[in-house]
């Protein structure tokens, strides 16, 4: 592998008739200014991040050519994100050179580096929740008139964006009103507004459904037209073949090589990013699935958009829920723990049937969520890792008086350290620092100290990359065998197929059919959740 390979000429993709006029001039005003355009645009050498105990980066080098999609990759922990940091001005390294546009620049803050043209977009939404949509996307950079904000202006301009991405919502929307996907869209609009000439995309297509997707790439393709050079960032490498130019591969901290996407394969990605062969993508199942119910839910519903929905939850087994995007799956998981209200239904719990209001009365009956949003709703993340273990049982690490005991609470933090693999220097590490896979971890480790006997894992493996999947997979089949009952909602098709026993696939608000994961394809999976079957299905 080497590090000035060239793109590969058959995917340019020269689509630059089709993009909007500002971004069209200022790529053409780059390439002017610059007549070594061929050159790199943007490259790091021997580039070395240290923090208190801990070496982010060491020597690593990386390039970016006008006109490229170059992605980068590596497991948790790999160094992608200092990385991205270090190239947008949010770090500053120990040592190396940061070369752009044939000059050696030292960025003192995020802000210089977007004035320069480098814009990041983060895979932690970075939105304020109370402005609306054309806020967030020109926030700070507002158009004015006579001293005033354009108002109609602002509304023209974010709108221009948001048709770019294929995205039905209203500049005036509140962005905490928006789906999480919807979200994620804001966010890419916000950095397509700069015109940048390097675009830094962390996890862009983590929350997007295939649609969104598809519409993402388009504008990926277009802006490599014009000559924009985009680092892309993404733990879902089936994407890269469809956008990508080159490949660099980042481990622990260190660069082990950079390639063509054309002279490579997702295989030997994979085993460049773990240091290992990567033989099966799923753990062997251990759990055997019994007759006896776990989990049983009858005639849930909430006015037309939900149900009624039934199913039922199997020992040893993980049950799958399958659909498209707002199909129902995660309504009815937050409904079953009690987070939103329902018209009716029927929740049983090893045969008895609960009174569940809230989620506290689910989480006092052994039912626990994980949500796809774990910063926002799984994690205090500027609490300690000890604090986030036992903050949902915390009368288990308190004295008769009420008061906390932090031996008893690091102690209880230490066994689940110990026992799911949790890469943190102490119990005591803020939550926050911690990787994607890690944090993922902790938030297991919460419920199952507080003994759950049920798991709603939501968009499980979101944002994680390949190395912390399995290692997810190998504790969701434990849990099973151990009688615990999982439930797995996922929008990638090929996770739930290598994990499920059932799937339950939603079509709609309701569940179109259950079948048996053995006995079924993803093509068949896909009739049933686009509803092209209708008929309700059910395998054994």
């Amino acid at each position: 592998m080497t590090p000035d390979a060239t793109p590969h000429p058959e995917r340019s993709h020269q689509r630059a008739g089709v993009l909007s006029p500002a971004i069209g001039e200022a790529a053409a005003r780059a390439c002017a200014d610059h007549p070594g355009a061929d050159g790199d645009l943007l490259s790091l050498r021997d580039v070395t991040m240290v923090f208190p105990g801990v070496v982010a980066l060491d020597g690593v080098g990386f390039s970016l050519q006008r006109g490229e999609v170059h992605a980068v990759c590596g497991e948790n922990g790999a160094g992608k994100s200092t990385l991205m940091k270090v190239l947008s001005g949010q770090y500053r390294p120990a040592s190396g050179t940061v070369t752009y546009k044939g000059s050696e620049r030292r960025f003192a803050s995020s802000l210089e580096a977007q004035r320069a043209g480098i814009a990041m977009i983060h895979q932690e939404l970075n939105l304020v929740p109370h402005l609306s949509v054309a806020e967030n996307i020109y926030l700070a950079r507002e158009p004015r008139r006579w001293g005033f904000v354009d108002r109609a202006r602002l509304a023209r301009d974010s709108r221009r964006c948001l048709d770019r991405l294929g995205l039905a919502v209203s500049p005036d929307a509140i962005v905490g009103q928006l789906s999480v996907a919807q979200q994620q869209m804001v966010e890419i609009a916000k950095a397509l507004s700069l015109d940048a000439e390097v675009l830094i995309m962390d996890e862009p297509t983590s929350s997007l459904t295939g649609a969104e997707t598809a519409q993402l790439f388009d504008v990926i393709r277009e802006l490599r037209g014009a000559g924009v050079g985009i680092i892309y960032i993404s733990h879902r490498l089936d994407e890269l073949a469809q956008i990508v130019d080159r490949v660099t591969v980042l481990r622990d901290g260190r660069y082990i090589g950079t390639e063509r996407f054309a002279d490579t394969s997702i295989d030997e990605i994979v085993s460049r990013m773990v240091g290992r062969p990567l033989q099966d993508m799923f753990p062997p199942r251990t759990s055997l699935p019994c007759e006896d119910s776990v989990l049983s839910v009858t005639g849930l519903s909430r006015g037309t958009r939900l149900g009624p929905v039934s199913f039922e939850l199997r020992r040893g087994e993980i049950l799958g829920f399958a659909g498209l995007m707002g199909a129902g799956r995660t309504e009815v998981a937050r409904a079953v723990f009690g987070a939103d209200p329902v018209d009716s239904g029927t929740v049983r719990l090893g045969g008895d049937v609960l009174a569940i209001r809230s989620p506290i009365d689910a989480i006092r009956q052994g039912i626990a969520y994980l949500s796809e949003d774990r910063k926002g709703q799984g994690l205090a993340v500027n609490m300690s890792v000890a604090e986030n273990v036992t903050m949902a049982c915390m009368r288990a690490v308190s004295n008769r008086f009420g008061f906390i005991s932090h031996a008893a609470e690091d102690a209880a933090a230490q066994r689940f350290i110990d026992e799911l693999g949790i890469r943190t220097p102490s119990s005591r590490q803020l939550a926050r620092l911690l990787s994607g896979g890690n944090q993922q971890k902790v938030v297991i480790a919460k419920w199952l100290f507080r003994e759950s006997r049920v798991i709603f894992f939501d968009e499980p493996t979101r944002g994680i990359d390949v190395g912390a999947k399995f290692a997810i997979y190998q504790l969701m089949d434990a849990l099973a065998a151990k009688g615990i009952g999982v439930v797995m909602i996922s929008s990638e098709l090929p996770e739930i197929m290598g994990m499920t026993d059932r799937i339950a696939v939603f079509h709609e608000g309701r569940i179109n059919a259950v079948l048996h994961t053995r006995a079924t394809s993803q093509e068949e999976v896909m009739h049933f959740a686009s509803g092209s079957r209708q008929a309700l299905a059910v395998h054994h």
